[in-house]
């Protein structure tokens, strides 16, 4: 299957041409995940980006990367999204193009009230990964889309939002075709060869390499989606782009660093030239 082109410029764009993507993410201990993902949504060309994290994290997150915005969340006082969380990030939304919510946000009842309330108030296009896939499989029921929807998923969540701990690799992927077009969604099964798929098409991906089993990695595909589709890339072309791109920038980072002491900040880092690769 052919990849979507990369988009040219236009040279009389200013940044709100290209977008606003919002992160939500992060708690106490967690704030390198957010970071990542606003990182990486800059990188990936969107035009305005930020990072929503609970209050007592902001310092902490804002300190890591000067290209990105943030605002701070009611905090529960140990470092996690708060009871008023919900309504501040509906608020949020408003401005937003594009949201990628989960990375490092730890579940508790603040987070599945955030995910399901932005899953049913925002109608723009969401990447919904890591925590917040938790906080769906905790409660056990899908939450109502307002919009294109995104779940990026490694083995072990999609075995949760499966309720089937028991399932091997192969066998959660010959069920993960069946539960995009069940959820009308875009599935990205995260693994080797990763797998994107919305329930009528199939992309295997083909780029990337073991030195990616790192922290931090996923986080760095999050960023990157939620940038592309800030940009007005659909939610397939954004997701197989960006599979795509995440595992070329591996690759690329591999190169100088090896598999072994590959990073995800190394990662993000390579993902210029991966995307000028395809220009």
């Amino acid at each position: 299957m052919q990849l979507p082109n990369v988009k040219k410029r236009d040279p009389q764009s200013h940044k709100g041409t290209y977008g606003h993507a919002l992160i939500v993410g992060g708690s106490r201990g967690m704030t390198g995940a957010p970071a990542l993902s606003g990182m990486s949504a800059v990188y990936a060309g969107a035009g305005l980006v930020t990072v929503a994290i609970p209050e007592r994290c902001l310092e902490t997150v804002a300190g890591f990367f000067p290209c990105y915005m943030t605002v701070p969340l009611a905090d529960d006082g140990q470092g996690r999204l708060g009871d008023t969380a919900e309504m501040q990030l509906l608020v949020l939304s408003q401005k937003a193009t594009s949201i990628g919510i989960g990375p490092g946000l730890t579940v508790n009842d603040s987070v599945k009230k955030s995910v399901d309330r932005l899953c049913s108030g925002f109608s723009g296009p969401m990447v919904i990964d890591a925590d917040a896939l938790n906080a769906i499989s905790e409660t056990g029921q899908f939450p109502l889309a307002n919009g294109p929807r995104i779940l990026t998923p490694h083995i072990g969540e999609f075995r949760r939002l499966l309720q089937r701990p028991e399932l091997s690799a192969d066998e959660c992927r010959q069920r993960a075709q069946a539960f995009a077009r069940q959820h009308h969604v875009v599935l990205v099964l995260k693994g080797h060869r990763t797998l994107v798929t919305d329930g009528e098409s199939v992309f295997l991906n083909e780029t990337g390499n073991p030195g990616m089993a790192t922290g931090g990695s996923g986080d760095v595909l999050t960023g990157v989606i939620t940038g592309l589709l800030a940009q007005g890339y659909s939610d397939w072309d954004a997701a197989t782009l960006g599979v795509h791109v995440h595992g070329l920038a591996g690759d690329l980072a591999c190169r100088r660093y090896g598999e072994i002491s590959l990073s995800a900040d190394r990662i993000s880092a390579e993902l210029a030239p991966a995307l000028m690769a395809l220009q």
